[in-house]
């Protein structure tokens, strides 16, 4: 397996993983207000649409920026997503 194609590999995996992580930003955020199943909903849509926003701004950056290169973009969204995820976390120690 040429050096290329691993890096590549490497960016995706992270970039699924940073998915993941911002998936479970939103589900403990919704266990921690309760964890009843409108929470829930929400806090899984809420993870969608950062997806469809993130994911077109990575997608538009990624068409003038790196052509070709879906392994950056979604290591990208991952990484926003994640972000995103932690944010929401952290916010709900604030709901009173």
């Amino acid at each position: 397996m040429s050096e290329a194609r691993r890096s590549s590999q490497t960016r995706i995996w992270f970039g699924a993983l940073f998915l993941v992580l911002g998936l479970l930003g939103h589900l403990f955020a919704a266990q921690a207000i309760g964890g009843s199943r409108i929470a829930y909903t929400h806090h899984v849509f809420g993870f969608f649409v950062g997806l469809v926003v993130f994911g077109a701004v990575a997608a538009a950056l990624g068409w003038r920026f790196w052509k070709h290169r879906p392994d950056i973009t979604l290591l990208v969204v991952g990484v926003a997503q994640a972000l995103f995820g932690l944010a929401v976390y952290i916010e709900r120690f604030r709901i009173g």
